[in-house]
């Protein structure tokens, strides 16, 4: 894996051209970066056997290769190598309420990968790549936790997916009709923003009195999540 830095812009493809909404379309790099970095749950898009599928599962970035935890989709690609894919990644920050139906809206941010994933096969690469996704849901459980046996890894399907080919939109702040003529309705209009937080830890019925969960766990309790 080369350390070249990367180009602070994304390249404009075919398949990353924004052609509706242009203004919250971004090519920045550091935008993927922060909307990847805040989560860990993707949806893989791929077409099976001439039909669509769309799998959620688990992801893990190093700002370089995006590492898809293995589902039904990824043994049909490991089964007919080559297969493109798009990956997507949304965080839902608010509800955006308008005057009318019709501007009505969401504020979010989203993410698209594009390219052919490759299976991971190399034992450190794929230990490298399940520690991503780990750490990614929860910092500090690879290291608390029972590492993958060998067997467990040889079960496991991991797909690396470079981030070469991706585009990002956001759209942040009010509804859009606040000067046009349905502002005359005197209806209430803005936003209703949405924030993700985790609970406290629920312990697993069958531990032993005594075990409390680790300080990496606690600490994230009534935190943001996303």
């Amino acid at each position: 894996m080369t350390d070249r830095p990367l180009p602070a812009s994304l390249p404009e493809t075919e398949r990353t051209r924004h052609r509706r909404l242009r203004d919250q379309g971004s090519l920045e790099r550091a935008r993927l970066d922060e909307i990847l970095d805040a989560g860990f749950l993707c949806h893989l898009g791929v077409v099976v056997d001439g039909a669509p599928m769309v799998v959620p599962t688990v992801y893990g970035s190093d700002g370089r290769t995006l590492y898809v935890h293995g589902s039904v989709a990824s043994r049909s690609l490991a089964a007919a190598p080559g297969t493109p894919v798009c990956v997507t990644v949304t965080h839902l920050d608010g509800l955006v309420l308008a005057r009318s139906v019709f501007e009505h809206g969401v504020n979010y941010r989203s993410a698209m990968i594009h390219g052919v994933p490759r299976p991971v096969t190399d034992p450190e690469e794929k230990q490298a790549g399940l520690r991503r996704l780990t750490e990614q849901a929860a910092p500090g459980q690879w290291d608390y936790a029972r590492r993958p046996s060998r067997k467990e890894l040889a079960a496991t399907a991991l797909l690396a997916l470079s981030l070469e080919e991706a585009s990002v939109k956001i759209r942040t702040g009010a509804p859009d009709d606040g000067d046009g003529p349905d502002a005359a309705l005197g209806l209430w209009a803005g936003v209703l923003p949405l924030t993700a937080a985790w609970g406290a830890p629920e312990a697993d019925p069958l531990l032993p009195d005594g075990v409390t969960p680790p300080p990496h766990i606690a600490a994230r309790a009534h935190t943001r999540a996303g």
